[in-house]
């Protein structure tokens, strides 16, 4: 039996926040049906923020009302903060992530907080959920470069990895924000975690800012990481990170994996309609490295003619 590797899709909200575009509530949701058609059930869906702060993301309670097939498919929403986790879980969202830069730079400039602040914002989100019952990720951002600070000492991001770990965080999720890690880095950076927390337990987020998403992936598969975030098209980026444009395209990775024999529950053909819709939803020009031989090979299957990629 192939063994089962989790892609966790971010389009719907680590995609669109940084859009000019600002997509109803409802067109969101039809985004999010288009990909839990096509097999995928791992998806975060919406942030729990301020619509002035980000206004791609306002109506995020609504849109996890109507939430499609919520009994096949596991939906996270980000929060900032407890006022987040109190909307979050009103709401009826059951995986919550949390963010926690790891750079003092990063949190003052961003949000205007310390480090130590920050972390301790993030424990409290995490202990609290732990107590509740309800799964909270810690996303541990600008786990290999700082824009401000330059490379992030491996342990630094252990350090915090321990803490999120000790208070209860359901996954550890190693994020290279801007895009700059290389897989030495990335098998660096896993080794320390991997002291402070089992690697079951640990996710990555890679850019592809640098276009070295699929090789850092790879570095993190040897590693001994099975679940990884990409977003449809390779849609968003950090609006809060200069540089960072380019999440890794959910149809590379799943290639990716496909290709080597793995299990996703996801085809990577059927991925080529779903980005066409969101290119025309969104009004960017979508697609990662491996989209325009996926859009042939899709377009000779089913006969099309003409279309774009």
């Amino acid at each position: 039996m192939a063994e089962t590797y989790r892609v966790n899709e971010v389009g719907p909200r680590d995609g669109l926040q940084s859009q000019g575009k600002i997509l109803t509530a409802s067109d969101r949701l039809a985004m999010i049906s288009r990909l839990v058609d096509v097999g995928i059930r791992h998806l975060e869906a919406g942030s729990f923020v301020s619509p002035k702060a980000v206004p791609q993301m306002a109506g995020t309670a609504e849109v996890f009302a109507d939430l499609p097939s919520r009994e096949s498919v596991r939906y996270a929403g980000l929060i900032p903060n407890m006022k987040g986790y109190e909307l979050a879980t009103e709401a009826g969202a059951q995986v919550l992530n949390v963010v926690l830069s790891v750079t003092e730079a990063m949190n003052q400039k961003n949000i205007r907080m310390s480090l130590d602040q920050t972390a301790e914002v993030c424990e409290s989100i995490v202990r609290r959920g732990s107590g509740e019952g309800v799964e909270v990720q810690a996303y541990l951002a600008v786990a290999f470069e700082c824009p401000f600070e330059g490379r992030t000492p491996p342990a630094v991001v252990k350090r915090f990895a321990k803490q999120m770990q000790d208070a209860g965080a359901a996954k550890i999720i190693i994020a290279d924000t801007v895009g700059a890690a290389n897989p030495a880095q990335v098998r660096q950076v896993l080794h320390g975690v991997a002291d402070v927390a089992p690697v079951e337990n640990i996710s990555c987020h890679f850019h592809d800012t640098r276009g070295l998403a699929l090789a850092n992936i790879l570095a993190a598969i040897d590693f001994g990481v099975r679940e990884f975030d990409s977003s449809i098209g390779g849609l968003g980026g950090c609006p809060f990170s200069p540089g960072a444009t380019g999440n890794v395209a959910t149809e590379d990775v799943v290639l990716l994996l496909e290709s080597m024999g793995y299990e996703t529950g996801i085809r990577a053909l059927d991925l080529v309609p779903v980005v066409r819709d969101i290119e025309a939803m969104t009004g960017v020009a979508l697609g990662g490295k491996s989209y325009r031989w996926l859009a042939q090979q899709w377009d000779k299957q089913n006969g099309a003619l003409n279309h774009g990629g």
